[in-house]
């Protein structure tokens, strides 16, 4: 087979012939009844484009930057917990990052150690949960800023849902001879697989290194995930802690709501992402794309306001972009690419979304990615949805905030409303 793929979705299917069932039901996850996760894709369908005829630009530029970092488009890694499609994991995925010009996001609970990651791509954000004590927080980031990371990422938006109407996937908390024969019936139908890691020469790592403590062991996935629901959750003041501590560019992610996006702000962060956690967390909470406009409008020229949440195509990119987003971050996307064929298929995949972002550009008449705009789009009546704008929420500029403003250097976007009469 050419292990070229010329969309996701083929890397999607490949990855689903590839993968024991546990192992791919556990990339396409999603909670309760899955209504997030689907609106998360419909609604980028539901968004047209309005492209001229003639007039078009010969070279385009997609180049962007995110927290101080240049990248070739629009388009940066997602953190994702444990990556055992491949024996390679984290560090495959840092490797095509870096090979396309673009920012590898490592999740805490990632397979591969930091130092390697950030050894195979400079430009690595390191992301963390609010989980366990403060100290161990403090040597965790100190951890990652010795090894190199340039950008922090702070997960907060998770509530421990769990139940899936089509079921969870079985996974074990550590590999040993009695859950590799439980599991035999799983694996053995998927030879392929199972000779990559044989050829590696390990079996998949369900351990977390990057939250072991000093002289101790890298705790289970399930171990790590026990100490997380066992933290209280953090408080707004927590989340300013933790943009001092770090004392970089900061990124707080799972953002929904203006109030929220504002409280960020104040709270002195570089970046939010507007995300919904992939539909894995609250289920029936809109699509983030739909949500997106009206925190950008808030806050997108004060902080660099990136999305993540149901990107297969460039196209998807280009509307993200054209509706406020700095940038989009992937997580599902990539590890389809590589599950299907490793580094490569993790480049196949950026490639693809590179493709399709230069064609949404070149169609609607531009030079830059950074010209796009709502007019560019043609949006339906009632497509956003804005949550947390009342009037009480809003606030005097803290001094967070204008620095925020002095970093964030984008452009004003055309009110949305307009943008749809004109579409229309």
């Amino acid at each position: 087979m050419n292990p070229w793929f010329e969309t996701v979705a083929e890397a999607q299917r490949r990855a689903k012939k590839r993968l024991p069932s546990s192992v791919y039901g556990a990339l396409v996850a999603g909670s309760e009844k899955g209504v997030t996760i689907d609106d998360n894709l419909a609604a980028f369908s539901e968004l047209g484009f309005a492209p001229h005829v003639a007039g078009h630009k010969a070279d385009r530029d997609l180049t962007t930057s995110v927290m101080g970092i240049d990248i070739s488009f629009p388009v940066i890694i997602s953190p994702t917990g444990v990556q055992a499609v491949h024996p390679d994991g984290e560090v495959a995925v840092a490797r095509a990052a870096a090979a396309r010009g673009t920012i590898m996001g490592l999740s805490s609970f990632a397979s591969k150690p930091v130092e390697e990651v950030v050894a195979a791509n400079p430009n690595t954000f390191f992301q963390m949960y609010w989980t366990g004590t403060r100290e161990a927080m403090i040597q965790r980031m100190d951890r990652a800023r010795k090894a190199g990371a340039k950008g922090l990422i702070a997960t907060l938006d998770w509530s421990f849902s769990n139940g899936r109407d089509w079921g969870s996937p079985a996974i074990p908390e550590k590999l040993n001879l009695k859950t590799m024969v439980d599991f035999a019936p799983n694996v053995l139908p998927h030879p392929r697989w199972l000779w990559t890691f044989a050829k590696s020469g390990r079996l998949p790592d369900l351990t977390t290194p990057n939250l072991q403590a000093p002289g101790g062991e890298a705790p289970t996935f399930f171990g790590a995930y026990y100490e997380w629901m066992q933290t209280p959750p953090p408080t707004w003041e927590d989340v300013a802690w933790l943009a001092k501590e770090w004392g970089g560019p900061f990124m707080l992610k799972g953002v929904t709501r203006v109030d929220d996006a504002k409280r960020a702000v104040d709270a002195g962060v570089t970046a939010i992402s507007v995300s919904n956690h992939g539909g894995n967390n609250l289920d029936t909470t809109p699509a983030t794309i739909r949500m997106l406009p009206s925190v950008a409008e808030a806050v997108g020229d004060q902080i660099e306001v990136l999305l993540d949440g149901g990107v297969r195509r460039g196209s998807d990119v280009a509307k993200a972009v054209a509706l406020g987003a700095r940038a989009v971050m992937i997580g599902r996307a990539y590890l389809w690419g590589l599950a299907a064929n490793g580094q490569g298929g993790v480049e196949n995949v950026l490639d693809i979304l590179r493709g399709g972002l230069d064609s949404a550009v070149l169609g609607t008449g531009h030079t830059s990615v950074k010209e796009l705009g709502p007019e560019d789009l043609v949006i339906p009546p009632g497509f956003t949805r804005t949550l947390g704008a009342s009037g009480a929420d809003e606030s005097p500029a803290s001094p967070a905030r204008k620095t925020g403003q002095a970093r964030a250097g984008q452009r004003t976007q055309k009110p949305l409303a307009k943008a749809e009469a004109e579409s229309a």
